[in-house]
């Protein structure tokens, strides 16, 4: 039974789909307490900006914003091939092992440091106290852990939703159309979501910035899922190769609700 199921072609390529995605967005919000300078990535200065009026901006991101654009092209990949309920059956797995990654983070925290030697061992490499250094990695703000975790389940449901929207007006073709559209939605969306908890309600911000800040966010986020557009292309004609003509019409068919013909 068990062989059977795991040599049907698209299962596996389901199987290995939710694995990215829950993954993906695991490491996303692992890395996500590290800032990055866009600017010196890209090898500019970085020159600081004024924004309804707040000043001193630049494009300082999260980490995790690097791993996020590609999380999103593949909810719509699997959108496309299996539907909004598997989507959103692995999006409530994501979030349930996340919540569960940082509960163990927490404990990881909490457990009493090897002060004879790992407390104390990398002071030649500048870092004096590792329990300080661990904690201050893996032990994020409780209300960053919920504005990020309400953020994603909020934008994914929107994004399945709004995809579903657009392929039903253009079928078949438009595939760029749903998945960026879907995509800069929903982004817009989990920008200012996770802000306004993680630093509105957690931290006291203004509104103001809340806003300013979610708006050099997401002007980011919508570049990349502009750039990002051929690689839906890129994909889906992978998975056609690998399943087959007949068998992706089949299962973008049955995503759709529809009977294959």
């Amino acid at each position: 039974m068990v062989n059977k199921i795991l040599s049907d072609k698209a299962t596996r390529l389901f199987i290995f789909l939710s694995c990215f995605l829950v993954a993906n967005a695991l490491i996303a919000e692992c890395i996500g307490g590290k800032l990055f300078s866009l600017e010196r990535l890209l090898g500019f200065q970085p020159h600081p900006f004024s924004l309804l009026g707040e000043d001193g901006l630049t494009f300082t991101l999260t980490c995790g914003v690097l791993l996020w654009p590609l999380e999103f092209i593949m909810t719509d990949v699997v959108n496309e091939y299996y539907g909004p309920k598997a989507v959103r059956r692995i999006s409530f797995i994501a979030v349930g092992l996340i919540s569960y990654a940082f509960l163990m983070f927490y404990l990881a925290i909490k457990v009493p440091a090897d002060q004879s030697f790992w407390q104390h061992s990398q002071v030649s490499e500048g870092i004096p106290d590792m329990q300080t250094a661990f904690s201050n990695i893996f032990g994020q703000g409780m209300w960053i852990i919920v504005g990020s975790l309400v953020a994603f389940l909020i934008s994914q449901v929107l994004d399945v939703w709004i995809f579903h929207k657009i392929k039903k007006l253009t079928g078949e073709k438009g595939v760029w159309l749903r998945a960026t559209g879907s995509t800069v939605i929903s982004q817009l969306v989990d920008s200012f979501i996770v802000l306004f908890i993680a630093f509105k309600i957690g931290k006291g911000w203004s509104y103001q910035r809340v806003l300013a800040v979610g708006l050099v966010n997401y002007a980011y986020k919508f570049t990349m899922a502009i750039v990002l557009t051929p690689v839906i292309y890129f994909i889906e004609g992978c998975i056609e190769r690998y399943l087959g003509k007949e068998t992706t019409h089949k299962l973008k068919m049955a995503a759709m609700g529809k009977e294959s013909e």
